[in-house]
């Protein structure tokens, strides 16, 4: 198995044809021989969960069964020659999972995995379903643990994805190692309150949150690699 993640960067004038793409990809995606799972996703401005969006930047995440299968969506494939043709920028990340908890859509999409002992870079997918009442109580908290998060030690990227305004969000971010992502959400008094605060006043309908191993990347985000300087990873 393994999991992409996609982000292209499109001219304001092209704008209008990226939401176009929302709702045109859906069919071939729906399609496309060897993908297991899928997201079409937007972007918001501060690499966490937003209320802004960046309107330029959206994403694709999906589950190949594969690296063959995701070669030849990525080389010969609608949406792809869509990226080439209207997208300035494109970055995609290949990774393998190490463990899954949770559901998205009622599903298990990086399926029952629970690999131990990996030591390297780590990248971490949080997503959830905010309950329409939980609403206020998630948005008046995720500022400050935001900001906790891109000072914290061994923290290299993370980018704000989502399904839906508001409500279906996630972020996807990249760090030195497991432990300090560990050092991150349990070492922090304010983390463990709002980590607290979710569980006992019941914020999410639904969450998922995945380890993965980084395998390769290309492209580039705002004119720059991601990861460069950072951490190494093969080319795609």
């Amino acid at each position: 198995m393994i999991v992409s993640l996609t982000m292209v960067r499109c001219r304001k004038r092209f704008i209008p044809f990226a939401l176009l793409a929302m709702a045109l990809h859906r069919r071939p995606m729906k399609q496309q021989k060897g993908c297991s799972f899928w997201q079409l996703v937007g972007s918001g401005k501060h690499g966490t969960f937003s209320l802004k969006p960046d309107w330029q930047q959206w994403g694709l995440l999906a589950v190949w069964d594969d690296r063959q299968a995701f070669d030849s969506f990525y080389n010969d494939s609608f949406v792809s020659r869509w990226w080439n043709r209207f997208d300035r920028e494109k970055w995609t990340i290949l990774c393998e999972p190490l463990q899954s908890h949770g559901k998205w859509e009622g599903k298990e999409p990086f399926g029952d995995v629970n690999i131990q002992g990996y030591e390297g870079p780590v990248a971490i997918l949080t997503r959830a379903t905010v309950r329409l009442n939980r609403l206020k109580n998630f948005w008046n908290n995720v500022d400050e643990v935001s900001k906790l998060m891109r000072r914290s030690p061994g923290y290299i990227m993370s980018l704000g994805i989502g399904e839906r305004p508001l409500y279906r969000q996630a972020t996807f971010s990249i760090w030195n190692s497991l432990d300090d992502v560990k050092a991150f959400a349990y070492g922090s008094k304010e983390h463990s309150e709002v980590i607290r605060k979710t569980r006992d006043e019941g914020w999410y309908s639904e969450e998922l949150f995945a380890r993965f191993k980084p395998i390769a990347c290309t492209g580039t985000l705002n004119n720059e690699d991601p990861l460069k300087g950072q951490i190494k990873l093969n080319e795609l």
